[in-house]
């Protein structure tokens, strides 16, 4: 009998415990469920809060864009990129910003931008980044009229019959269809000017700070980031961050906004394939004098299959492959590829039925250009002395620059090539049959990848969804190309991009343009993260 109330007792105990610690586990959720919808509704509020800020404003900061992408800003022109510095200087330090010019101590190098926002008792550093230097202009393709550095509002694309709205600060109304066009309205001046601006509306609508914030706009992004590394090293700890936010690239196609989590490396290489050292009459010299031309282009097609999948031997060996995360997010993204085909009308893509994303997960060859004699009223009945191509390689994760080299120039002598770095001598030439010149050009740099699941990169994705009322497209790794495995190597942090502009954006060509509404967008969805907890 001792023994069963015993076990009774025991089972009560037990059953109370039981009891006891789902009733906390009950009120836990419910007050979690609570301050979870209590953040949402909050987080809402201050997008509306930005939003009436933005409208309010809307004239102002079109002005003012107007007048930043008018200054030049092409690497070397080391005037006006002073100038455009020096324009950024004023827009923080007019938004109360501690800021500073970070250099490189590189002859001709540009400046970097750099401002920062200490908040009491903040345990968190979100790092903002984005560049004010821009691809170079070719004027003959421009807007009707326009230059590059004359900035004009259109209804709509030229393609589409938009015409130019001549712009006055007394404007009533500010469609966000119409579009600016002009060199780095889209890539990547609109980054910059949407995270200055939205930390200029937190400031100006009293809006609370959670967190400290550094700025940092780069001018030497179109160029490789030639001396990033070098600013990075020397100013380390002005820019210890735990996250860095890029604002750059093109967002879905569909227009949703989308968080890109990784980019690809990228390498850039000129050959030269010599023939004879003089151009050649093609009747008398033709089935005789080997054609450098015609060299370069079955060398060239040595290096893909019909699927346009890379036949140099090792070249996807080091891949790191996506984890289940990544695939998930993968199978989630709404699939561009048949609205690409009919847009660009292409038949059959390359990549073995493999999807535009699953392919961002490897490296790949590009020709960018072939030269070879002339065409067109240029054209001559020769044997040209040498062609050339320019190769562009990008890298995935895991890829090392100088090993993918190695594996292309190794493919290149199994073909029967001598390989150099300059142009050949005749001793040279009277030795080998095959002569090719290979240089690495611009700056090389890796791909880098940042986990979906890193807990601060998962408060950044929270913060910018409670911007819009679908689920947010969420890329594990961008097609393009920037420098970001320098935040990783030299301030050991991860950076994530929240993408900025439309997708029709003309980056790095002519007529460039960018969505006014797609900079009113990237203002509340950069305001929404400097805000986040």
């Amino acid at each position: 009998m001792e023994e069963k109330n015993g076990i009774q007792k025991n089972l009560q105990v037990k059953t109370n415990s039981w009891y006891i610690i789902l009733s906390i586990s009950i009120k836990a959720f419910i007050l979690t469920g609570c301050v979870f919808f209590l953040n949402i509704a909050s987080a809402q509020t201050e997008n509306a809060s930005i939003q009436s800020w933005i409208k309010l404003n809307e004239n102002k900061l079109i002005e003012e864009y107007l007048r930043f992408v008018s200054i030049p800003n092409v690497y070397g022109d080391t005037v006006n990129i002073r100038k455009n510095a020096s324009f950024l200087i004023k827009q923080l330090t007019d938004a109360d910003v501690s800021c500073k010019l970070l250099t490189s101590d590189v002859a001709g190098g540009s400046p970097a931008v750099y401002g920062e926002i200490l908040t009491p008792g903040a345990t968190k550093t979100v790092g903002f980044y984005a560049h004010y230097d821009g691809q170079p202009v070719n004027s003959k393709n421009w807007v009707s009229g326009t230059s590059p550095f004359n900035p004009v509002i259109m209804t709509d694309r030229i393609d589409n019959g938009g015409e130019i709205v001549p712009f006055s600060t007394s404007l009533t109304s500010i469609d966000p269809n119409w579009r600016i066009y002009g060199r780095s309205t889209a890539d990547d001046k609109a980054g910059v000017m949407q995270i200055i601006n939205a930390f200029r509306a937190i400031r100006e609508t009293g809006l609370r700070l959670k967190i400290n914030i550094r700025f940092l706009f780069e001018g030497e992004e179109e160029v490789g980031s030639k001396n990033l590394a070098k600013i990075f090293q020397k100013y380390q700890q002005d820019l210890k961050a735990n996250i860095w936010v890029i604002a750059d690239g093109p967002r879905h196609s569909s227009g949703k906004k989308q968080i890109v989590f990784g980019v690809r490396g990228d390498v850039n290489l000129t050959l030269t394939v010599f023939g004879p050292t003089r151009p050649l009459h093609s009747g008398n010299f033709g089935n005789w004098a080997p054609n450098p031309a015609m060299k370069l282009v079955q060398l060239l097609a040595s290096m893909k299959d019909k699927n346009g999948m890379v036949t140099i031997k090792g070249f996807y060996d080091d891949v790191i492959l996506f984890n289940e995360s990544d695939l998930q997010a993968i199978k989630e993204i709404p699939n561009p590829e048949k609205s690409f085909q009919k847009e660009l009308h292409i038949n059959k893509p390359d990549g073995v039925g493999k999807t535009i994303f699953e392919l961002y997960n490897l490296p790949s060859l590009n020709i960018n250009g072939i030269h070879g004699g002339d065409i067109g009223q240029s054209a001559a009945n020769v044997i040209p002395a040498n062609a050339t191509a320019v190769l562009d390689l990008r890298l995935a994760p895991g890829n090392d620059s100088e090993k993918q080299i190695r594996k292309l120039k190794q493919h290149i002598e199994l073909q029967g090539y001598f390989i150099i770095d300059r142009d050949p001598t005749n001793q040279e030439r009277d030795q080998y049959a095959n002569i090719i010149r290979i240089n690495v050009t611009g700056n090389s740099y890796n791909a880098q990848r940042t986990s979906i699941d890193m807990p601060i990169a998962t408060d950044v994705v929270r913060a910018v969804q409670t911007t819009v009322n679908y689920p947010l497209i969420l890329i594990p790794l961008a097609g393009g190309s920037l420098p970001l495995f320098l935040f990783e190597k030299y301030l050991n942090a991860k950076p994530i991009t929240v993408t900025a502009v439309n997708y029709d954006n003309n980056q790095h060509a002519e007529n460039e343009n960018v969505l006014i509404g797609y900079l009113w967008d990237g203002i509340i969805s950069m305001a929404a993260i400097m805000l986040m907890n």
